[in-house]
């Protein structure tokens, strides 16, 4: 029997979220562009690549090839092997390939998928309204359908824009992926440090947190006054 959760690779985000990612429902990291989002995915990535697992992972922004050998260091060639990587170009490109991804997950031995970042391109369809919003819904839509159908933890991050009505910053996708999304974790970027705060959870209280700043090879947690 597989293990219900799967590792992020980060002892504090693992705690954070009850064990780690949970299978068969979507996670969600958000914040402003810079607060390590990326990061965090590739580490997961990493960690989940390690256990001897594929990982089929989404990067519309260019996946950073650079900073896929830091957190992977001496291992990070052979691990490169079992990553299935899409880099799609506008937001219709995207649904298409989310769709045809499911070709990798028929193989087996998948252990985690990624779309890092779920709405950058949606973000560029948002001029043309309702249609934006349903073109998003059956993208995360069809990630969920996938993460059950191959038992799989799927881990997605999220933009924000400015809620001039709150003065808050806010993620887009509005209700839709916040409905979807079962776990949603906001990193939120302090002088000198970054937090993870759990906004969402369906199984724990919200409002756990911990610290962490970037490093050269992934994160390191801190402790702050």
């Amino acid at each position: 029997m597989k293990d219900e959760r799967v590792s992020t690779g980060i002892p504090e985000m693992d705690v954070l979220l009850g064990g780690g990612l949970e299978r068969k429902v979507i996670s969600q990291f958000y914040g402003d562009p810079g607060c390590g989002k990326s990061t965090l995915c590739q580490i997961a990535a990493v960690a989940v690549l390690r256990t001897g697992c594929s990982v089929v992972y989404f990067d519309p922004e260019g996946f950073s090839v650079e900073r896929f050998r830091q957190v992977a260091g001496s291992d990070a060639e052979p691990l490169a092997e079992r990553l299935f990587l899409y880099e799609p170009l506008d937001f219709d490109q995207q649904g298409l390939l989310l769709a045809e991804s499911e070709k990798v997950l028929k193989r087996g031995k998948v252990g985690l998928f990624v779309v890092d970042t779920a709405t950058v391109l949606y973000r560029a369809e948002l001029s043309s309204g309702k249609e934006a919003q349903r073109k998003l819904a059956r993208q995360v839509i069809l990630l969920l359908g996938l993460s059950r159908r191959y038992d799989l933890p799927v881990l997605i991050t999220n933009q924000v824009y400015m809620d001039v009505v709150r003065n808050v910053s806010a993620p887009l996708g509005g209700t839709i992926l916040s409905h979807l999304s079962k776990a949603i974790v906001r990193i939120e970027v302090h002088e000198g440090y970054r937090r993870a705060v759990l906004e969402k959870h369906r199984s724990l209280p919200a409002g756990g947190s911990f610290d962490f700043e970037i490093t050269g090879d992934g994160i390191r947690g801190v402790s702050r006054p």
